[in-house]
């Protein structure tokens, strides 16, 4: 019997991010989105469009943690670990091995991948909030492992590294800000593309099998351990390129740059876009990205407790959230629309 058994498409756990039929006005809408992507860069002061670089980036990050979390029902408070250690592979490569940026990405990617991937196989024994406290040890213990005393000649210990950020090549008439986003761009579109593929194919639908009935996909055939332990992997993968793009853009790295409140801000991110929702990481990155900055102007002395509330109103307005939201508002439209009256619960 395979290892990966067809599970079908019409799974009820990729019915929340099911992707309606192509269209011609999806099809424009795609295009339309792509050309303003694109013009973007032209339009923004470098400030602005390093913040959008940076909210493409962090979207990275919590697709990752999505598919861990949302997909495959495996609860981490640990990946902003994960993104340090991507920043780091990538820092200390540029750094001390005179790598460019662009050749630390897949060493960077394959690093992460093979940490997760080995971190996921003890942590099959725990489950539920005993994983989450795992996790979350590992974020709380690598600021302290980055200072160490025996890392810190490749570290920099407190002070960190600084990176020279990438400019344009070919003379090609950009500046470093608009490089970069085009850069990031065209990395997140791949990997977003990446994840939809994947989610939809037979590792996907193992991993979704595994969030809903364990015991049911191990008795068709599924090998739980495995499917557990790439999961880890791939989500590790994604969080650390996120982490490599992070310190590319920000041209430096330091220990209390990955805090616990990475780990804590990458799970806001997935539970506000929608738990389980491909397109809600970017949604998700967003909110992360840009509400500290608002609740910041409007309260200098209480930024926190401004985001905080932002926090909470989005929980109580959209416990799904966003895109569980608007999903659900359309099925709603459809139904009305169709004659059929609502099922509750909808």
């Amino acid at each position: 019997m395979s290892a990966l058994p067809f599970i079908p498409e019409q799974a009820p756990a990729l019915a929340a991010d099911a992707a309606p039929a192509r269209s011609p006005w999806r099809i424009a809408a795609f295009a339309l989105l792509a050309i303003a992507s694109l013009a973007l860069p032209f339009a923004l002061s470098d400030y602005r469009l390093f913040l959008v670089t940076m909210t493409l980036i962090t979207a990275i990050g919590v697709l990752g943690l999505n598919m861990l979390v949302g997909y495959n029902g495996q609860l981490s408070l640990g990946h902003g670990a994960l993104y340090a250690l991507g920043a780091y592979v990538t820092a200390v490569l540029m750094e001390h091995g005179g790598f460019a940026w662009w050749a630390t990405l897949p060493v960077s990617a394959a690093v992460c991948f093979g940490f997760g991937f080995l971190f996921g196989w003890p942590a099959l024994r725990l489950k539920g909030h005993y994983l989450a406290l795992a996790t979350f040890a590992l974020a709380l213990a690598t600021p302290q492992l980055l200072k160490h005393k025996a890392l810190e000649p490749w570290t920099g210990g407190v002070q960190g590294i600084v990176l020279m950020k990438p400019e344009a090549p070919f003379g090609l008439q950009l500046s470093a800000d608009q490089w970069l986003y085009l850069v990031v761009l065209a990395i997140a579109a791949l990997m977003f593309v990446c994840a939809w593929n994947m989610l939809r194919g037979r590792l996907g639908r193992a991993t979704i099998a595994i969030r809903e009935q364990p015991t049911a996909a191990a008795a068709m055939g599924v090998n739980v351990p495995h499917v557990k332990a790439m999961t880890f992997g791939i989500s590790a993968l994604y969080t650390g390129v996120a982490g490599s793009l992070g310190a590319i853009a920000t041209a430096f790295v330091a220990p209390d740059s990955f805090g616990m409140f990475v780990s804590v801000f990458f799970l806001v991110g997935v539970v506000v876009g929608g738990l389980g929702t491909i397109s809600g990481a970017l949604v998700g990155a967003a909110f992360i990205q840009f509400i500290p900055n608002i609740a910041d102007q409007i309260s200098k002395s209480a930024p926190s407790a401004i985001f905080a509330g932002f926090l909470i109103l989005c929980m109580f307005l959209m416990p799904q959230g966003f895109v569980g939201l608007v999903l659900s508002v359309l099925r709603r439209l459809r139904g009305n629309g169709a004659g059929q009256r609502p099922r509750r619960g909808d």
